[in-house]
């Protein structure tokens, strides 16, 4: 019985990093993997919102750098593809 003590911790830390796993890096490695689709399936013509808040439309796609247009006055920027957040829905 001497043996069983020496691997109840060893068990318990197992099934800790298992709860850790499905509950913290799974659902998180799901998340980064829809918001690469997101980005990767960005379009001329999108309407987007950057990490900073800056709502605009796509209007031209170069590599990793997106042409946004921004506000009434049709501002332009050029943004970092993986500064998008969320792209509006249509």
């Amino acid at each position: 019985m001497a043996g069983a003590g020496q691997y109840s911790g060893l068990i318990m830390m197992a099934v800790f990093f298992g709860i850790f796993y499905f509950l913290l890096i799974r659902p998180q490695q799901k998340k980064n993997k829809d918001i690469q689709k997101m980005r990767s399936g960005l379009q001329v013509g999108d309407e987007v919102i950057t990490i900073g808040g800056v709502h605009g439309k796509v209007l031209n796609i170069k590599d990793e750098v997106l042409t946004v247009e921004v506000g009434a006055d049709k501002l332009k920027l050029q943004v970092s593809k993986w500064a998008v957040g969320s792209v509006k829905e249509k």
